[in-house]
């Protein structure tokens, strides 16, 4: 009996003992549950550094889709100006049959019509004539020949055929023929 006294003394000494800790389960409980001081700072820094990453992926998705959209307009605006450049020799085409029709004193104003149809839908795709005077410039100019003139090295005489660019991209040079001082002769005495 003795014995049995004895166990139940020991048994409940190890139960207040226990009852006083807690138990590891409840620890863990009880870490979530309250956070501690240094945690809630780490969380706080947590959600602001999460919400620059947001912020930042967001700005890369929006720059990401604006060069794509520019690349798609540039891939189209490349398409474009092939097709126009395919073209060009139609236009030059007209234009020889028109300058022949006024050697010859003939007026057909069918052709003229056509011509002058044919270059305003051109115009409104984005096609813009060169201009070729005054000074040649050689991003937009294709020097053909030189001529011996009295106007200054360089100056545009005469336009062989023209130049086109579609939304700021050469299409084709204007071929033209520049001037050339002329050589002072030296007479020999």
């Amino acid at each position: 009996m003795d014995e049995e006294k004895n166990q139940k003394q020991a048994d409940s000494a190890k139960g207040q003992s226990q009852g006083d800790k807690p138990q590891p389960q409840e620890k863990a409980a009880e870490s979530q549950a309250q956070p501690k001081p240094a945690q809630a700072g780490n969380t706080a820094e947590e959600l602001k550094e999460l919400s620059d990453r947001h912020l930042r992926l967001a700005a890369e998705f929006d720059n990401y889709k604006k060069r794509t959209a520019k690349d798609i307009e540039n891939s189209k605006n490349i398409g474009k100006a092939e097709m126009l450049s395919k073209i060009l020799p139609i236009l030059d085409e007209f234009e020889i049959a028109i300058d022949a029709m006024a050697k010859k004193g003939e007026t057909d104003r069918g052709m003229e019509l056509i011509f002058s149809n044919f270059v305003s839908a051109l115009k409104s795709a984005g096609l813009q004539e060169i201009t070729a005077e005054g000074s040649s410039d050689p991003y937009k100019h294709e020097i053909l020949m030189a001529r011996e003139s009295e106007e200054e090295d360089g100056k545009i005489l005469e336009v062989v055929r023209k130049g086109y660019m579609f939304n700021g991209i050469m299409i084709r040079p204007s071929s033209v023929i520049v001037s050339k001082k002329q050589e002072s002769k030296k007479d020999d005495k």
